[in-house]
């Protein structure tokens, strides 16, 4: 499976807290794969604790991830970093195959 072809992504300016907001959903084969992506991808904290959060959940199939930060250079190097990671994720399990109940 290709979850990275069929992304949903979405930058706007929340005006409230004047921050910057990048939303990133991901559809995956099954809620189980989601779920381990989604417990690939948490521990990775930010390295800057500052100017930037970011938030991951599961919905059915779909993993979601929604950044905010104070600057764009901090949001774009974030999500560039979490795109290469869930990249080695997905190649991960599409090397190992579908996930099997024990």
């Amino acid at each position: 499976f290709s979850p990275l072809n069929t992304t949903t992504m979405a930058t706007e300016r929340n005006l409230e807290t004047s921050k910057l907001e990048f939303f990133l959903d991901v559809p995956f084969p099954s809620s189980h794969e989601a779920t381990i992506a989604l417990r690939s991808l948490a521990p990775d904290k930010e390295p800057r604790r500052g100017g930037i959060s970011k938030q991951l959940s599961v919905s059915g199939s779909t993993l979601s991830v929604r950044w905010s930060a104070d600057e764009a250079r901090i949001l774009r190097v974030s999500v560039s970093s979490f795109l290469d990671h869930l990249s080695l994720v997905v190649e991960t399990m599409e090397v190992f195959g579908p996930p099997v109940d024990l």
